[in-house]
């Protein structure tokens, strides 16, 4: 959660320890390192149809195992410009999504965000606690100064998701993908460091 004043450096051992555990934990998801026992079960998220449709260009399901190198490179927090997490819940620990962080760079310090929910975890409010503790991931850890992401404009779930969690419609391309025999919009969002400093989201 933003407090008012994070400009104060640490005075003790104990205040970053603290700091380091909160970062990574809400009221009730926390994110942990990938491991190889979620990687088919994050693939299966992913190959699902129904997911596809929502977040993907193309309804196109792959072979068994073809995701699976696509996490773990989106997890291998193993450099600057990326990371990702597993989601999971704090109090059984039970896999619930998965959360990166892609695309930054120094100058831009500006990364883009992609979040995928498993199926029993969607419409609970928690897709919101992830994109905020991947907010909050961001801005204090990486040190970005924005988080930008697009959306199909029919995905009204999603939608309400990001702008509980503070993010604001910039911009549509409009007709720019293809499903049902129709031609759908891709809506532009973004929030800034400001912004959530100032209290845009409150986990």
């Amino acid at each position: 959660m933003p407090t008012a004043d994070r400009s104060r450096s640490w005075e003790q051992t104990a205040e970053a320890s603290e700091y380091g555990t909160r970062l990574l934990t809400g009221p009730t998801l926390q994110l942990r390192p990938t491991t190889e026992a979620d990687l088919p079960l994050l693939e299966s998220w992913w190959l699902d149809p129904a997911v596809a449709a929502l977040q993907s260009d193309a309804v196109r399901p792959g072979p068994p195992g073809s995701a699976v190198e696509r996490f773990r490179g989106w997890s291998a927090n193993d450099g600057d410009a990326a990371v990702g997490f597993s989601v999971a819940t704090v109090d059984t620990g039970e896999l619930a999504g998965h959360v990166t962080l892609w695309g930054a760079t120094v100058r831009r310090r500006s990364a883009t965000l992609g979040v995928l929910m498993g199926p029993a975890h969607r419409g609970r409010g928690l897709g919101r606690e992830a994109v905020g503790l991947a907010l909050r991931y961001g801005f204090l850890e990486m040190n970005l100064h924005r988080v930008q992401l697009e959306v199909w404009a029919f995905n009204e779930r999603a939608l309400r998701c990001y702008r509980a969690a503070g993010f604001v419609e910039e911009g549509r391309r409009r007709q720019v993908t293809f499903h049902d025999g129709r031609w759908h919009d891709d809506v532009l969002m973004s929030v800034l460091q400001p912004e959530w400093t100032a209290g845009t989201l409150d986990l």
